[in-house]
């Protein structure tokens, strides 16, 4: 048990005011958005783990109330609410109203810390219309209440108490973020992350707003262990026993744990202090490399790769890797105020030097999961070099053909890419219309015969076997798998084109499965969009409108009723084909018209997941997804 020290106002140390925080609350919280919103949840979040990680307290909660107001509370030492020296206001108050006011800079209240910008809960307060905070501590409880970063009332004892704590309830400005609107399921998420990363705290959410909702507690003792098996639960595994290691190294804490599934993507989350590092950094890294190490020194210590052979790479050995890496570190250093990649270049070798040595133990302790792990890698190896003469040959032979289609690809006269576009059409019949349709000198027509290869179940060698996705890979300019290369992009706006039926459906899912799979950076740099024809054709004598959705149809026969019309014709459309090229062009392909939906990845992690649930080999995970979501279906083909 290690020793716990005072928490007094002598820990909080101050270091400038709060105003640019109203000014620029992108700087501190990312973004006005969805993700910016909910961060605001996470920083209470963040420091009633602290206050566990401290060995202080055991528990928290998250609550959504009414009215867009949310409370989080914990059973921690509370803040102080003794005069701070430098502020001669209560510690509770600089702490809520002082930027860069915390205990986390330089003071033992905490040893190690998710919060270290100092600026977590001022941010809070300094966004939102309303902030109570109420304290419990030292037998008596204190309550505080603010507006936009100022305090409106002084801070009263109200009672007495036998507990200590602190609840934070707060409601976020309407001004300052584009929608006030909490997911529930984002939230849950989160906090289940935040449990398995946290072994033995308790969490519990509730949401108030339905009062139908149970309250959620997670609880997990396995730690990250129990998180790999968490993530890895709708796959089929290639070992029974997952790998775990924990332990300090080097002065930090390192946790990680890893499976093998029969998938072929890799999915790997790390962590600093439980903050979602998604953009990696040294820790990762050095997992990475002791992973690489310790399999190929395995290997060769047992005669599993032959002498001839090459050593496996860190792609093979990544092949349908599940894993996370979570690090304890007093000083992090995170790349921006987002901390999205850890950048403390002693966390690779803290990291690297522990988890080899564990990965070693646990391939001689496990043999039999030793030996299904490095099969699974070597079948990796051969794919990969399969596949690399695949690529070869389909770029080999777009070269020698001058980067052009065989007859299918009806190129645009532009060579820019700023202005280029190119639209994936369903059908050679779809095909024609839009090429009769198009503006020659911007936008090029790409045909596809048929459904495309579902990427999600076969390895690369396999796919670029497609004649289809080949056609796709040149066109695009881009190369794919390691050859990838973003600069080389021919077209910077990349528009699938489908029918509005279930055909058309199935066939824009594959598409955004193959996108998602090998062309991600398309999507993430705002490149790849939906078309949206119209549904249908309304007409009474020389009018005619368009409806894009069902909605617009009943509006549009409404209106035309109104005006006096009797003798109008609706006419559904069922394919592309139907619409001669000046209809396609007046409603579907004029920029001026037209409406797109820009392909985004709002979160990467869930998007992984479901397409592993709706597109990949095993039918469980894609049965219970449909039953879980068949009463939110719309649009759906009978």
């Amino acid at each position: 048990m290690p020793k716990k020290s005072n928490y007094d106002a002598k820990d909080i140390s101050v270091l400038k005011g709060l105003d640019p925080v109203r000014k620029r609350p992108g700087m501190y919280i990312g973004s006005t958005g969805k993700e910016g919103l909910h961060h605001m949840i996470w920083e209470g979040v963040d420091n009633f783990i602290d206050e566990f990680m401290g060995d202080y307290g055991s528990k928290g909660t998250v609550k959504l109330l009414d009215d867009d107001m949310v409370q989080v509370s914990d059973d921690g030492r509370g803040i102080p609410v003794d005069k701070h020296s430098q502020t001669n206001k209560s510690a509770l108050e600089t702490v809520l109203t002082t930027l860069h006011a915390g205990a986390k800079f330089g003071s033992k209240a905490y040893q190690v810390s998710g919060g270290l910008h100092g600026v977590g809960i001022s941010v809070v307060c300094a966004l939102s219309t309303y902030l109570k905070a109420e304290v419990h501590r030292d037998g008596n409880i204190w309550v505080q209440e603010f507006e936009r970063g100022k305090p409106t009332s002084k801070l009263k004892k109200t009672g007495k108490t036998d507990r200590t704590g602190t609840t934070i309830t707060f409601k976020p400005d309407p001004e300052i973020f584009d929608e006030v609107k909490f997911d529930s399921q984002k939230i849950k998420n989160h906090l289940r992350q935040q449990a398995y990363l946290t072994k033995g705290i308790k969490i519990t959410f509730t949401d108030a707003r339905n009062e139908f909702e149970k309250p959620y507690t997670f609880y997990f003792e396995g730690g990250v262990k129990s998180y790999v098996k968490h993530l890895t639960k709708d796959a089929k595994p290639t070992h029974p026993t997952i790998f775990y290691c924990s332990g300090k190294s080097e002065g930090m804490i390192v946790e990680a744990a890893f499976r093998y599934t029969d998938e072929y993507e890799l999915y790997e989350e790390s962590f600093a202090n439980n903050i979602n590092t998604k953009e990696g950094g040294y820790h990762l890294t050095g997992f990475r490399s002791a992973l690489t190490k310790t399999i190929n020194k395995y290997a060769r210590n047992n005669n599993l790769l032959g002498e001839n052979d090459d050593n496996l790479r860190g792609s093979d050995i990544r092949e349908g890797l599940t894993s996370v890496v979570s690090v304890k570190i007093k000083e992090p250093q995170f790349e921006g105020q987002t901390k999205t990649k850890l950048g403390n270049s002693e966390a690779r070798s803290a990291v690297e030097t522990f988890a080899g040595d564990a990965i070693l133990d646990f391939l001689e302790r496990n043999p039999k999961d030793a030996k299904a792990i490095i099969e699974k890698c070597i079948l990796s190896a051969k794919a990969r070099k399969a596949a690399k003469k695949v690529r070869e040959t389909v770029l080999r032979k777009g070269v020698l053909d001058g980067l052009s289609l065989p007859g299918k690809l009806a190129d645009c006269t532009s060579r820019n890419p700023e202005e280029s576009e190119l639209y994936i059409v369903e059908g050679e019949s779809a095909g024609g219309s839009c090429k009769g349709a198009r503006d020659r000198k911007f936008q090029a027509i790409l045909p596809l015969k048929g459904k495309v290869l579902n990427v999600e179940r076969y390895r690369l060698n396999r796919i670029l076997s497609s004649k289809e996705i080949k056609s796709l890979v040149v066109a695009l300019g881009t190369a794919i798998g390691e050859d990838f290369d973003i600069e080389s992009l021919r077209y910077q706006r990349i528009i699938i084109m489908c029918d509005a039926d279930y055909d058309g459906n199935h066939i824009r899912t594959l598409l955004l499965t193959l996108f998602f799979r090998y062309f991600k950076p398309l999507i993430e740099n705002g490149y790849v969009y939906i078309a949206q024809p119209p549904l249908y054709k309304i007409k009474s004598g020389k009018r005619v409108e368009y409806a894009y959705v069902e909605e617009d149809k009943a509006d549009i026969v409404e209106n035309m009723k109104e005006d006096g019309r009797s003798n109008i014709d609706i006419q559904r459309y069922k394919g592309l084909g139907e619409m001669n090229p000046e209809q396609l062009w007046e409603t579907t392909m004029n920029p001026e018209n037209r409406v797109l939906l820009r392909v985004t990845i709002e979160d990467a992690q869930e998007a992984d997941r479901i397409f592993d649930a709706l597109m990949g080999k095993e039918v469980a995970p894609r049965k219970n997804f449909i039953r879980t979501h068949a009463k939110d279906a719309n649009n759906v083909d009978i």
